[in-house]
């Protein structure tokens, strides 16, 4: 009988942080990068605040701003704006959209809360998604003339204001609008104006097709380990909202690729052979924005926020509402940033009194933040009076 003890890897808590940081580029900007390059490593970038997304692809590419996001979603295309992991909206790089269109449209569709006779059928769920797609292949248009087009094509029961939203009603076809992105056949347009726009992907990748389901499913679970591993499937289902028992299921069709290791005495999985602990300790302070890729994405989640950092720093358990301070790859404060024209007035609340070194980590990363985004900021120590995100 082989000896768990070990044929078994163990990694520390400390040496998950230390792997994680160097592959989110947050150990130490990537020189000479790009910003479709840091999303790649951190497998997409919630876009739901874009200034947010602006300050986590900014602090991972050395001297990117505001502007260099901005040129690679409008100008050179090498981003896309759509709908990602957990039906939310994502940068991801546009070379990689046929694994993540392969691999999200495979997932299975999680219970639907929707009374029955509101719900879409599969047959009309098929054809709003041919609408859209139809409708969006050489056009940009507003959610409104979008609901114009796709009842036109499909009949008046798509425009039925039975979706609740926001304090109003949307149209009953909007209930598969992420669904629609994740089968390739919409993404975000430039604002016109004020107004969000859609439009098609395949304007900007020609030939564009998502790619075969097992394919990008095993693809993506690689990337996953990669950027956030050791991980266990659960962590995997949590973080894309998949039925666990079905990325179980995944992990285990995948055994010849992936390796049990151990994380202070828990099972977790990593890419077979990469096991190795890293050189150094984690270190360092980072300024992490609303939705940072690692504040959602990292587990387990009483390590990364630990005692007090749950209090303070989670809403109702969920990562990502309120922007945090990392020291060594943990959770250690909150902080918020207010612009006044290039002003950028940024309080940081610690949990712990900061150290000589941590204090000068602190000031570089403000100055960074800064940079990013194009302003000139000013740093107060202090309570942050502001809550989460919703």
């Amino acid at each position: 009988m082989t000896n768990r003890s070990t044929a078994v890897p163990r990694l520390s808590w400390s040496d998950v942080c230390s792997r994680r940081l160097d592959r989110h580029g947050l150990s130490a900007p990537v020189r000479d990068g790009k910003p479709a390059d840091a999303v790649a490593a951190m497998c997409g970038a919630h876009a739901q605040v874009l200034s947010a997304t602006e300050v986590s692809i900014g602090l991972r590419v050395a001297g990117a701003t505001r502007v260099d996001v901005r040129e690679a979603l409008w100008r050179e295309h090498s981003l896309v704006k759509t709908f990602g992991p957990r039906g939310t909206v994502h940068l991801l790089p546009t070379r990689e959209l046929p694994l993540w269109t392969g691999a999200l449209s495979a997932i299975p569709p999680s219970s639907n809360i929707m009374p029955a006779d509101l719900r879409l059928t599969p047959e009309q769920t098929d054809e709003i998604v041919a609408a859209v797609a139809a409708t969006l292949a050489d056009a940009e248009l507003t959610i409104d003339e979008l609901s114009a087009e796709v009842a036109a094509r499909t009949g008046p029961w798509a425009a039925d204001p039975v979706v609740p939203a926001f304090g109003g009603m949307w149209p009953r076809w909007r209930q598969v609008m992420h669904l629609a992105a994740h089968r390739g056949a919409l993404c975000f347009g430039p604002n016109h104006g004020r107004k969000v726009t859609y439009t098609s992907p395949r304007r900007w990748l020609p030939g564009f097709q998502p790619a075969q389901a097992s394919d990008a499913l095993a693809g993506l679970v690689r990337r996953y380990l990669h950027a956030y591993g050791p991980a266990t499937p659960q962590q995997f289902a949590q973080w894309l909202s998949a039925p666990r028992r079905w990325a179980t299921e995944l992990f285990d069709s995948l055994a010849g690729d992936l390796e049990q290791v151990e994380v202070d005495g828990s099972p977790a999985w990593v890419r077979a052979g990469d096991t190795a602990p890293p050189p150094t300790p984690p270190h360092g302070v980072q300024l992490l924005p609303y939705f940072d890729a690692y504040t959602v994405g990292c587990h387990p989640r009483e390590r990364l926020f630990p005692g007090p950092a749950a209090q303070r720093a989670l809403a109702g358990g969920q990562a990502g509402n309120f922007p945090v301070l990392l020291i060594d790859g943990t959770v250690a404060g909150v902080w918020h940033q207010r612009r006044s024209g290039r002003k950028l007035h940024v309080t940081v609340e610690p949990l712990t009194p900061l150290t000589i070194a941590e204090r000068r980590d602190l000031d570089d990363q403000v100055e960074r933040i800064g940079e990013s985004l194009e302003g000139k900021p000013q740093l107060t120590i202090g309570t942050v009076t502001v809550g989460g995100h919703a």
